[in-house]
């Protein structure tokens, strides 16, 4: 057999029926250059035989089931020019004589199971291109001597568990078009320093990685710069305004940082997402916001939304301003409920699910004309086409009697957030409700897809790389939920789901999915509340999500008081 695999993750159809452990006989394909096993279901051990195919020049093997070790014997293929291994359920490190492929081009290791340090010896592979290293658990400090990967032109460190701060041996990179490295933990922080003569870039995306420094004025050099997403770190100072005139620049994320200051009185007609939620940034708005053409996040800041100009902004903005004054020491709510992506539902024991399908992009946030709750988005889908920001099914979802609830969703690429505003201070139950509502099969490769992300209530990490998928037992389309309890104190409550760089790429397909639904509330006459929240499936190309958040105020109550707030009659 010779199958040449294509550059780019393309589907091969003719190989995909493929299961069980491979033969180690395919050492008897001694004259193949082109070879793909990948998108099927083989498990087992790789057969160390594939590292005596002295012609070898591309091997796929992924997607797959396979685990073990990745064989060291694969470091024997001398003329090997592109390898992908990603998403297989390999276990230990990498081996240090893959550092032999001096002739590799191309390493997608994604979601591949490997974990450990880099081994030194890749410092060998000068000649990579491209490498995706993400959702993986590489360890240690991104080494120094990437710096010395000149031909690199794509780089994607994210979902990792390096430590430590970015080399600044990468401002050697001068040839990267794409570099993305998110979620870097403990230790020291990052500047930005190194990406000062990297002018060829086209997406530049450094989310999440504890960088402390000012946005350089030398950003304005990027003249191919099309996508920059420098959001949760701890930048500071002021905007630079050239950054608003690239005109290559489509997509703009800076939201969670500490940027001060005022936004620029001009931007590039070209420039259509912009987020600058959770920063400093005050002052009147500029005229540009009226432009129809964009979306706009402004969430949490500290701007002045008397002038004329702010009147283009959708509605509650204001709600959503620093310390989220809307019945800031006067509360007037106890409790919210909201079908996430759908119209307004009533439940089988009569909870109504407020409507929740406005429309919401990249950057956008939409506040219910009670100023009750809201509700922000933000994220572009990395590679996609035809980007999807809710999602739809007509599935059955078993463990539930409320099926309706689960047919409509949310989807998000990197961070959903729902508040509740105007709430009486006191302990609330937050019981979230999950189903995975994903179009693949539990047997074939679809199923090797992951979602997984953070959960945070009020602020505080309540779930790390949560995967509803491995919480129902690998079911499918089963309800399955967690409780949690938070404190509102300051009238307002905040639910965020947020991507930290985990889960699989491109499995079902080439477009990530997630999605986010919150339920409704039963008015109860002692004011016990209620929130029903999102379903999200956050994160690069991810599995379709769904989830129910439910928040219930818990008052006391003398003990021979039936309604006391339980959350058993309300979450069955």
């Amino acid at each position: 057999m010779s199958i040449k695999y294509p550059l780019r993750r393309k589907r091969n159809v003719g190989l995909n029926l493929l299961s069980g452990p491979l033969s180690p006989s395919v050492s008897n394909l001694t004259a193949i250059k082109y070879l793909n096993f990948g998108i099927n279901t083989l498990s087992g051990q790789l057969p160390k035989e594939l590292g005596t195919l002295p012609e070898l020049i591309v091997l796929g093997i992924g997607p797959n089931n396979f685990s073990g070790p990745v064989p060291p014997e694969l470091g024997n293929l001398s003329k090997l020019a592109e390898l992908y291994m990603g998403t297989n359920s390999f276990s230990g490190p990498l081996p240090s004589e893959l550092g032999n492929l001096t002739k590799l081009k191309t390493l997608n290791m994604d979601s591949s199971g490997v974990s450990g340090e880099i081994p030194s010896t890749f410092a060998n592979l000068r000649n990579l291109e491209s490498v995706w290293a993400f959702d993986i658990e590489l360890t240690g400090r991104i080494p120094d001597f990437i710096g010395n990967w000149s031909n690199l032109k794509t780089l994607r460190f994210q979902g990792n568990s390096f430590e430590g701060s970015i080399p600044s041996s990468f401002s050697s990179l001068t040839n990267l078009t794409e570099l993305r490295i998110s979620d870097l933990s403990n230790g020291s922080s990052s500047s930005l320093a190194f990406i000062r003569n990297m002018k060829s870039l086209t997406t530049l995306e450094l989310r999440n990685n504890k960088i402390s420094d000012s946005i350089p004025s030398y950003i304005g050099d990027y003249q191919s710069l099309v996508h920059l997403d420098l959001s949760f770190n701890n930048l500071s100072g002021q905007i630079p305004s050239l950054l608003f005139n690239l005109s290559s620049l489509t997509h703009l994320f800076l939201g969670n940082n500490k940027l001060n200051g005022i936004l620029p009185a001009e931007k590039s007609q070209f420039l259509l997402n912009i987020d600058v939620s959770y920063n400093n940034l005050s002052g009147s708005l500029p005229s540009w916001i009226g432009d129809k053409s964009l979306q706009l996040n402004l969430v949490a800041n500290n701007f002045t939304l008397e002038s004329s100009n702010s009147s283009a902004l959708s509605h509650g903005m204001n709600c959503l301003q620093r310390n989220f004054p809307c019945y800031r020491g006067s509360p007037i709510y106890s409790s919210f409920a909201v079908n996430c992506g759908g119209r307004e539902i009533k439940s089988y024991n009569d909870i109504v699910y407020e409507r929740d399908n406005e429309t919401l992009g990249p950057a956008k946030y939409y506040v219910t004309d009670k100023n009750s709750w809201g509700v922000s988005n933000v994220g572009v889908f990395s590679r996609s086409k035809s980007p999807m920001y809710n999602s739809s099914s007509t599935s059955r979802i078993t463990n539930t009697q409320d099926i309706e609830l689960f047919q409509t969703a949310r989807i998000s690429a990197s961070s959903l957030r729902y508040y509740g505003l105007g709430l009486e201070n006191g302990n609330y139950t937050v019981t979230l409700k999950f189903a995975e509502i994903a179009d693949f099969d539990t047997t074939g490769w679809k199923s090797y897809g992951r979602r997984v992300f953070d959960i945070y209530v009020q602020g505080n990490r309540v779930e790390k790389d949560f995967d509803i998928k491995r919480v129902a037992n690998g079911v499918l389309r089963t309800a399955v939920q967690r409780q949690y309890t938070a404190q509102v104190s300051e009238n307002y409550l905040d639910i965020h789901l947020f991507w930290a760089g985990k889960g699989t790429c491109c499995i079902p397909n080439d477009d990530f999915e997630p999605t986010v639904r919150p339920p409704s509330l039963k008015t109860q006459k002692n004011k016990t509340g209620l929130i029903v929240g999102m379903v999200v499936g956050v994160g690069v190309v991810f599995l379709s999500v769904l989830a129910v958040f439910f928040i219930v105020r818990r008052r006391k109550r003398p003990q021979s008081d039936d309604d006391d707030g339980n959350l058993k009659d309300l979450s069955t």
